[in-house]
């Protein structure tokens, strides 16, 4: 009797511990997608200012500048839980933002202005830390995933309803591809 209720008492023990690594887990995904939410929305802040710089010396580019402007509001049009969305349209954003970065060779006094070299550097700084808020989401959604679908703890996952996370990543290699630029 003694040793059956052992027993049962270690299985719970162990269920509550399987159940808190996956709470853990959750959780550090969640505060890891929050973090991209974070850089992504500092991201979208310096835009409309490189736009402004840069609209003064390119005013022959509209179209490009008008394009990182509704890939913008695109980008934040997404609901923050859509990940692959999300990644799918900054991945289109990063694309033209690069073009605007590159109009600065094309035009040496746009490239000698201090604004515009400030936000470039912060610009590219910026994206440092997304590369970085990226892989600890990615790293944490990985932690997650592998304990939801492991065994045993797959078990508790299934009847407490905690469910694999998508990856930030991006889908189409056209996204990944280095920018263009044609003048």
């Amino acid at each position: 009797m003694y040793i059956a209720l052992a027993v049962v008492a270690v299985i719970a023990l162990y269920i509550v511990f399987i159940y808190n690594g996956l709470v853990r887990s959750r959780q550090m995904a969640e505060e890891a997608w929050s973090g991209i939410d974070v850089q992504l929305k500092r991201r979208a802040d310096l835009i409309p200012n490189l736009i402004e710089t840069v609209k003064g010396y390119a005013a022959h580019e509209k179209s490009t500048l008008e394009e990182v402007v509704a890939l913008r509001n695109k980008a934040q049009a997404v609901p923050s839980g859509d990940v692959a969305g999300r990644a799918q349209a900054e991945g289109l954003l990063g694309q033209a933002l690069g073009r605007v970065i590159a109009l600065a060779e094309a035009y040496p006094d746009l490239k000698a202005n201090q604004n515009f070299a400030e936000l470039q550097a912060s610009l590219e700084a910026m994206e440092g830390e997304l590369q970085m808020a990226r892989r600890y989401y990615n790293g944490a959604a990985r932690d997650l995933n592998v304990k939801v679908e492991s065994f045993p703890s797959n078990l508790v996952a299934g009847q407490f309803g905690f469910a694999k996370r998508e990856y930030f990543e991006i889908a189409n290699e056209a996204d990944r591809a280095v920018p263009s630029v044609k003048f």
